[in-house]
This record gives C-alpha cells, sequence and structure tokens, in this order.
C-alpha cells in the first residue's frame, strides 16, 4: 500500500528534482544519522537512495523530506529479494528505479555479462511503469568493463531495454578526469540523461580539503550540464561509520568525503551540498 509519507516523498522528488540535482547515497548502517539535516529547504538536496528497495534507515524514522529513489543494487539478496522488486515499488511508490550495483565488475556477487545482465533487466525492471536507470557501472577503463560492457548490454538488449538514465561511477585522481569521463560516457549515450550515482577521489593526500575542492568543482560543473539530472557524492555517512561498516571504503576513499561528522552534522564537504552558492 502507499503510505503518506511515500506518497509525500515521490511528489517531493517530483516536484523538487527541477529545483536540484544533488542526492544522499544512504548506507544501509546509517539509522544513526538524520537526512534532514542535509536538506536545506530550497530544493539542493532532492533525492536519496540506500542501494536497496527497503526505506532508509535514519535515527528520524522518516527520508528528511527527500525523495527516495528505490535500488535493486544486487541481483537477488535477502536484504532486497528481486522477486519482491514489484512489491515494493506498489508498496513504497517510488518515481525511479536504479538498477543492479556495478555487474560490469568481474568476481563480484553482482558480476553478470552484459547478454546475461540484459535477460535480467528485461525480466525485472522493464515491467515497472517508473523512470528506470540502466546498471550503475564502474569507471574502469578495462576492455568489457565500464561503459564498455555498457554499450555491449544495451547492443544485447536489441532495443528491448526500457530505460531513462545512464547511471555511473567514479573514483579517480582529479577533477579533470572525472569531467572527461563524464562527457565521454555523454558522448556515447548523447539522447539519454546521466545519473551519477557514486563518485569521489581516491584517498587523496591532502585528506579532506582536498575532497572538499574536487566537490567544489565537480558540483558547479554538474549544476551547469542539462543532460546530468542526478548526482550523489560518496558517501552520506560519517567518518566513524565508514570505518567500522563500510567494508573497506575507507581505505579506499579515505574519510574526508564523508557528508557527516561523527557527531551528525554536516562536513566540510556536507556544506557544500547544503549551500546553493558553493
Amino acid at each position: 500500500m502507499l503510505t503518506k509519507s511515500s506518497l509525500l516523498a515521490s511528489v517531493l522528488f517530483a516536484t523538487s528534482a527541477l529545483a536540484g540535482k544533488r542526492g544522499l547515497a544512504w548506507p544501509w548502517y546509517n539509522s544513526p544519522l538524520d537526512p534532514g539535516v542535509l536538506n536545506n529547504g530550497f530544493g539542493e538536496v532532492v533525492a536519496i537512495y540506500d542501494w536497496e528497495t527497503y526505506s532508509p534507515p535514519s535515527s528520524t524514522g522518516g527520508l528528511g523530506g527527500l525523495g527516495w529513489i528505490g535500488m535493486q543494487g544486487c541481483k537477488d539478496c535477502s536484504s532486497s529479494p528481486v522477486s519482491q522488486l514489484a512489491a515494493r515499488h506498489a508498496q513504497y511508490g517510488w518515481a525511479t528505479v536504479f538498477s543492479v550495483n556495478e555487474p560490469d565488475m568481474p568476481g563480484t556477487s553482482n558480476s553478470m555479462s552484459p547478454s546475461e545482465a540484459a535477460g535480467w533487466y528485461k525480466q525485472w525492471i522493464n515491467p515497472l511503469a517508473i523512470k528506470k536507470a540502466l546498471p550503475a557501472i564502474s569507471s574502469s577503463s578495462s576492455a568489457g568493463q565500464g561503459l564498455d560492457w555498457l554499450q555491449q548490454m544495451v547492443s544485447a538488449c536489441a532495443g528491448g531495454c526500457y530505460y531513462d538514465y545512464i547511471n555511473l561511477h567514479w573514483y579517480g585522481t582529479s577533477f579533470s578526469e572525472f569531467q572527461a569521463y563524464v562527457n565521454r560516457a555523454h558522448s556515447i549515450f548523447p539522447n539519454n540523461q546521466i545519473v551519477i550515482t557514486e563518485f569521489a577521489l581516491t584517498n587523496p593526500s591532502g585528506g579532506q580539503s582536498a575532497q572538499v575542492a574536487f566537490f567544489r568543482s565537480a558540483f558547479q560543473w554538474l549544476d551547469s550540464v542539462s543532460w546530468v539530472e542526478l548526482y550523489f557524492p560518496f558517501v552520506a555517512t560519517s567518518p566513524s561509520l565508514l570505518t567500522a561498516h563500510g567494508n573497506g571504503a575507507a581505505s579506499f576513499v579515505g574519510t574526508g568525503s564523508c557528508l557527516y561528522t561523527d557527531a551528525g552534522g554536516p562536513s566540510a564537504v556536507g556544506n557544500l551540498m547544503y549551500d546553493g552558492t558553493i
């Protein structure tokens, strides 16, 4: 059943997305934190997702006034059984759905060939009569991964996969590298909007100050590009929570990109999210 709170979130997302593009990538271990802390009420931060089809956990028991995007982040798993995808959509009423997380990366639980992913997508994502994103791909430039994998999947779909968004992840060392990657994706898929659902520098020597400088440049550019629909910095959590539960993410990106402080307020990067002026 569509609840009052989920209906409100859907309406808020549908309207406020016109004003802003920023969103919160919200991990499963985030229950002590409040997503509303980063919602300034002026439509800069408009969306939230948690890689799952269950509601993002927060201390407020709500979504902080943000539009929740459901994500079938796993091919099939106990937290988000793919057989329950349609039922959870019917229950919560998302306006948008993201699909499987980095199936282009070999050796992971989500790994799929492009043709397998095309069949999976047609079976589970196509039937949802809402906005849809193709699988979230890594920024790997290796053959058969990243954008190469996605092109192969779209070819395997043979026109039978229905989607609104190209979904990108990026981790690297500079803003210019990030900008070049996003521009390349746009050149390959010029007729589709892009969402960027994870991105950050990889553990820069400058720590948080380097992440702040990167995100300031990235946010300014992404806000100016009409074909980028939404973007979600990695990650909307605190340093202590990421270190304790992030499965190595703190070593990979560092904790300087966290949007929250350990006290639960906005970090230096979180303040960029909140501040429409940058």
